[in-house]
């Protein structure tokens, strides 16, 4: 067997209208599909009989139909038989994060807090690593959701330049 690629992240929200707004307009993602699963195929690969769900696929700007996947993002909202809320910490076994980069990190944060997100921390400054240099914070979205933006630093940017074909 072979990993071809990542198809897309998926994160369960509590309203998919609510979060398809915050994802677009705050970090500026554009949606590309909507979709119902209310049918037998659907319970069975989530494993919550009953289920029935809301989906929206959210690109990337600029992101094309490529494959394996026209979409970074999938937003499901369980409109029959949804769950509780979790909220783990980073450092809890079973907790993910989703990062993004930016190119304002400071005007991103404003915008994450104006709408209703959540810093965790301020833009920290990396001091090691691969993206020395760079800037980056932890937040939560509407639902809890861990997200990180990163400002990558000149230090980066001239490696990925180098490294792109």
């Amino acid at each position: 067997m072979a990993v071809l690629g990542v198809l897309h992240v998926g994160l369960t929200v509590r309203d998919l209208d609510r979060s398809v707004d915050w994802y677009c307009h705050v970090l500026g993602l554009k949606e590309v599909h909507r979709q119902t699963g209310d049918n037998e195929y659907t319970r069975t690969l989530v494993g919550v009989p009953g289920a029935a769900l809301r989906v929206a696929q959210l690109a990337m700007p600029g992101q094309g139909p490529v494959w394996p996947s026209s979409h970074t993002v999938e937003l499901i909202e369980y409109t029959r038989e949804p769950g509780g809320r979790v909220a783990p910490q980073p450092n809890e076994v079973g907790a993910s994060h989703l990062a993004f980069v930016v190119d304002d990190i400071d005007d991103a944060c404003k915008r994450v807090v104006s709408s209703g997100g959540v810093l965790r921390n301020p833009p920290a400054l990396v001091t090691a690593g691969v993206n020395r240099g760079s800037r980056a914070c932890y937040l939560h979205d509407l639902d809890g959701h861990t997200l990180e933006l990163m400002e990558y630093g000149a230090e980066r940017t001239a490696y990925l330049r180098e490294a792109m074909p």
